[in-house]
């Protein structure tokens, strides 16, 4: 029964020419757009190196890690390098900061780096996560040479090789910051942040194909949810099945759209092409279960419930940066919880985790919260579905 339901539901969506549009039509009418007025900006651009201070006390001269990532970020011989550094006093930031001689200055507090901007954009966002990301090697790098003394002192060598231990400890630090540099250089492609919003913007466009497909089992809504809700069938074998018909819909539609840009459009999504893919099949169910969370919720006619999904997309994606990384950064800074419960942002930053990171931990995290969020979604719509009753239809 769960496959006869699951293919009724498939040949209706796929008879749904507006669904089909939207579906499938219109992400790649769009991204032929990007490409037409985006594809020589790699060609034309070249990144300019980032003008940063960072204040040169006592403090800053002690954290050999910090120093010598910046250092390797900012060496003049390298044409590749990210940062032009000005090493100053703290008023010194401060002034250079008020002239707009650099995007923005850091300062060590307790070991701790202190981020200070006027302005936001994509050199200070670049700046914040370099910074994250030599917090994450410092804390790397303390705790192996920390494992590395304890283990030695436990086999019962007392005469630990302390410089030895520092110097691999710098060596992993240096060669983890190369890395960052060469990854930021390489993957530094404004069209790129384009085609990811593009990707994300049709992971939850999904929702429209989810609250599709659960309206056709409610009774209210179609003729169609009439005669589900009198058939012997269990309801939560309609809705499921429908919900894997909506899903697979989807999963076709990215499809197309990977197969289009990269083989059409030429797009190179880069060694982790693989990561986004997945990263947005995890997205596209979140949007599904976006959609069929406002089915059921909200007990309007479809063109309201599809009005309401939309704007509710159309915020995340707003508040996610996808009209401007800057507001990204904005948001981030001042209100990181609207974030956090953002299923746009966490679509997105995922993929600009990719962008700029060499590790996977934020990718991740981002792909966890998206099926915890989605898991929430299912379940409130589940327990709506399961209180419905109707005294006549």
């Amino acid at each position: 029964m769960f496959f006869h339901s699951f293919k009724y539901s498939l040949k209706t969506l796929f008879r749904n020419k507006m669904l089909i549009f939207w579906t499938f039509a219109f992400p790649i009418i769009l991204g032929t757009f990007f490409n037409m007025a985006f594809s020589d900006i790699g060609k034309k651009e070249k990144f300019d190196v980032i003008d940063i201070a960072i204040v040169n006390d006592d403090e800053f001269e002690e954290n050999l890690i910090f120093k010598n990532a910046f250092e390797e970020l900012s060496d003049e011989k390298d044409e590749d390098r990210l940062f032009n550094t000005k090493y100053v006093s703290l008023e010194e930031a401060k002034e250079l900061l008020q002239n707009e001689k650099v995007v923005g200055y850091l300062k060590l507090e307790e070991g701790e780096p202190k981020l200070i901007f006027e302005k936001n954009g994509i050199s200070q966002t670049i700046f914040k996560y370099v910074t994250e990301e030599i917090v994450q090697t410092s804390s790397m790098v303390e705790n192996l040479s920390k494992d590395e003394i304890e283990k030695q002192i436990q086999s019962g060598n007392y005469n630990v090789d302390y410089e030895r231990i520092v110097k691999e400890a710098l060596d992993l630090a240096q060669n983890t910051q190369i890395d960052l540099k060469n990854t930021a250089n390489k993957n530094l492609n404004y069209m790129m942040i384009e085609f990811y919003t593009l990707i994300a913007m049709t992971c939850l466009y999904g929702g429209i194909l989810g609250m599709y497909t659960i309206n056709q089992v409610l009774p209210d809504m179609t003729n169609k949810g009439k005669r589900v809700s009198v058939a012997p069938t269990k309801k939560s074998v309609s809705v499921l099945s429908s919900l894997c018909a909506g899903y697979l819909a989807q999963l076709v539609g990215l499809a197309l759209l990977f197969s289009y840009t990269i083989f059409a459009l030429k797009v190179d999504y880069g060694s982790r092409t693989d990561l986004v893919i997945l990263l947005s099949m995890v997205g596209s169910f979140t949007g599904l279960a976006m959609g069929v969370t406002v089915g059921t919720i909200f007990r309007k006619n479809e063109n309201s419930k599809t009005g309401i999904l939309i704007a509710i997309t159309m915020a995340g994606c707003f508040f996610a940066g996808m009209m401007g990384v800057t507001l990204k950064y904005v948001i981030d800074k001042n209100l990181p919880i609207l974030n956090k419960l953002n299923p746009a942002n966490m679509i997105t930053d995922g993929f600009y985790s990719l962008y700029y990171y060499n590790t996977l931990d934020r990718y991740w995290f981002n792909i966890v919260s998206l099926l915890i969020l989605s898991g929430i979604l299912i379940t409130v719509s589940f327990l709506k579905l399961r209180r419905q009753k109707y005294d006549s239809i």
